[in-house]
């Protein structure tokens, strides 16, 4: 019976071939990893940056918030950076709050800002000297209606939104009694300034004849508002209000706005 034998070249390779497939994706898993940090990296400069940049600004014009919060969209970040070119750039400013005319000062609770088409080449992300262009920057905000109330100044005004459109109700002295006014309002954006108009406004048992139509459309008149939104950072420009349930919701725009030019 002649004897056989069996050679251990073939799984001496196999062993060889697993290690050396475990060694790459050991070192694949810890390049990965890397660049991930880097990315985060990278991004975080960014978003400090331009948050440093927003904040000046709304000191500069007499405003106050709380620390803006700058978040880049888009992964990863760092092929981004490679090509100069942001998907989009995200801006929130809580608690923003600055002079309206008049005296007054108007309240944004939550404005939510968002840059798009943003270049930004990547000598200028590495030494910070000059511009993070956003092609076109779009902000909203909301007003609230207990403010809205308090700056018309009327006692007794309440304010809501139904179907769509802004209401309001109030009581008002006339024949020794108290009635109940209410109405519907338009809100329309003239040269920046939001315009709150009363009309359609009807008085509940109080008889239709010219003393009290005149009663009515004198105050009326006390109800008309023109109110100019805080100066937003980033050149944003008021476009749109529409009445919400939260309150009166803007909508702000610019086109062309430097992100961390110094005069912004």
């Amino acid at each position: 019976m002649s004897g056989e034998v069996y050679s251990t070249e073939r799984p001496r390779k196999k062993r060889r071939g697993r290690r050396l497939l475990i060694t790459l994706l050991v070192f694949l898993i810890l390049l990965a990893g890397v660049l991930v940090a880097l990315d985060r990296f990278a991004a975080g400069y960014a978003e400090r940056m331009i948050g440093q940049r927003v904040s000046e600004q709304i000191a500069d014009q007499k405003a106050t918030s709380e620390k803006p919060v700058v978040t880049v969209e888009g992964i990863p970040f760092l092929t981004q950076v490679v090509d100069g070119k942001y998907q989009q750039i995200r801006i929130q400013l809580t608690n923003l709050s600055g002079p309206a005319g008049n005296n007054r000062t108007v309240r944004v609770a939550d404005l939510d800002v968002h840059a798009n088409d943003v270049d930004a080449p990547l000598d200028t992300i590495r030494s910070g000297t000059g511009d993070v262009v956003a092609r076109t920057v779009t902000g909203t905000g909301t007003i609230d209606y207990p403010q809205l109330a308090e700056l018309i100044g009327q006692p007794g005004l309440k304010l809501a939104e139904r179907d769509g459109k802004l209401v309001g109700s109030a009581p008002v002295q006339a024949l020794g009694q108290t009635f109940d006014v209410s109405g519907t309002a338009t809100v329309a954006v003239k040269d920046g300034v939001v315009q709150v108009r009363f009309s359609d406004v009807t008085a509940e048992g109080l008889p239709n004849v010219p003393l009290i139509r005149n009663l009515i459309d004198s105050y009326v008149q006390k109800l008309s508002v023109d109110l100019r939104v805080p100066e937003l950072p980033l050149k944003l420009a008021v476009q749109k209000v529409e009445p919400t349930p939260d309150g009166l919701r803007f909508t702000a725009g610019a086109d062309d706005v430097s992100l961390n030019a110094g005069g912004l």
